[in-house]
């Protein structure tokens, strides 16, 4: 089958005693066992069937299904939001002593995980330019425990090529870790661009319009002890586990995720397009423009439609705060892949708690929107932006 009917073709794991079409939500905690030994077996791992719903919920193991389906992984576990995903799978992955090779360029809070949170940890950061492969392979040692990326990063929209990145990664035989929010992995096949895992923010394309929080971590199967550890530790310990509403909302939203991504994708195209005619902007972000530095490379790995998030720069920070506030059709909010069209102002929130230095050492300028491109018409969402540029 492809992707699409995949997407909506997945046999439930028991048949539903109604025959439902939809998997049911399954908003219980606990589940009754025929005798002690059975009981026994299921909470000891011997057969894999709920036994708590902090751990395993049919609703979420058939969102976890489809998503196996549609990436070939050999397995997919799902939690509460991306970052409890990303966290998830760092600490299943790093340890005291270990040091992750990663760069300055990533989303705000995943960059304070790796450089605060797990360095309190003994775990070291070390951030070095992705696209120079030769720095790369300076920062690797016997303690580098894996290399972490976004696959197109927010807001920069730098891509590095994860199959140069993969050959370091098996030299020494650390896993590729790819946040991968940007582009649904329904685009492309992860395993064969070089990942060992991808990491994805459901809330995002996959929640249908942002209709619910949740996070992913699909895992190829290369690395059997760190894929232990995310089901035996990470989900067992730590608490992160989906909720059974999030999973259903989100099950219907992979059923409409290639037909909504391919029309935000082709809107944002054009408004790329049609924000570099504007004489007041200064620079457009966007790996499908053709002057885009990455987009050959883009295309190779991720395929023809990049995706809905643009950026672009004005002036300085006081036309991007007059830009925003004259908006009238996009929101004034963050998030992205929302059916709605969104924009924000980076460095003043989403990075606002950095400090400069640190901003500057990320390449989050002042002087830069981020916008997220929804469902409507582009031609409206042209003249909103035409007169919030004018008039900023």
């Amino acid at each position: 089958m492809k992707v699409s009917t995949k997407a909506i073709h997945t046999q439930f794991e028991r048949r539903d005693a109604y025959d439902a079409l939809q998997i049911p939500i399954y908003s219980c905690m606990a589940y009754e066992f025929d005798d002690a030994a059975y009981m026994s077996d299921v909470f000891c791992g011997k057969v894999i069937v709920p036994d708590y719903s902090r751990v395993l919920n049919p609703t979420v193991m058939h969102l976890e299904k489809r998503v196996e389906n549609l990436t070939a992984a050999k397995e997919v576990s799902a939690f509460t939001s991306g970052m409890a995903a990303i966290s998830a799978m760092l600490i299943s992955t790093a340890a005291a002593g270990k040091n992750i090779v990663s760069s300055r360029h990533m989303f705000g809070n995943t960059y304070l995980l790796v450089t605060r949170t797990l360095e309190r940890f003994g775990v070291e950061a070390r951030l070095v330019d992705l696209c120079n492969i030769s720095e790369v392979e300076k920062a690797m040692d016997e303690n580098t425990c894996c290399i972490f990326l976004e696959s197109v990063t927010n807001p920069q929209t730098e891509v590095a090529d994860t199959r140069a990145l993969s050959a370091i990664a098996r030299k020494w035989n650390v896993p590729l870790i790819a946040d991968t929010t940007i582009v649904p992995f329904t685009e492309f096949d992860g395993k064969e661009i070089g990942l060992d895992f991808q990491v994805v923010s459901s809330t995002k394309y996959i929640s249908g319009g942002a209709t619910s929080l949740g996070g992913l971590i699909i895992d190829y199967g290369k690395f059997p002890e760190i894929s232990t550890r995310i089901k035996k530790e990470a989900v067992f310990n730590l608490g992160g586990y989906m909720t059974p509403q999030a999973a259903y909302q989100q099950i219907i939203g992979l059923e409409t995720l290639l037909v909504r991504y391919q029309r935000q994708a082709k809107t944002a195209k054009e408004i790329a397009e049609f924000l570099c005619t504007l004489p007041k902007v200064k620079e457009v972000g966007y790996p499908g423009l053709e002057n885009h530095p990455n987009h050959a490379l883009f295309k190779e790995l991720y395929g023809d439609a990049a995706g809905a998030m643009v950026t672009f720069d004005l002036k300085d920070k006081e036309a991007c705060y007059n830009f925003i506030n004259n908006l009238k059709l996009f929101h004034r909010a963050t998030n992205l892949f929302d059916n709605r069209s969104l924009a924000i102002h980076p460095a003043s929130t989403i990075f606002g708690p950095l400090s400069d230095s640190e901003r500057k050492d990320m390449d989050v300028k002042d002087t830069t929107i981020r916008l997220s491109i929804g469902l409507e018409d582009p031609e409206d969402l042209m003249d909103d932006l035409r007169q919030a540029i004018e008039n900023s």
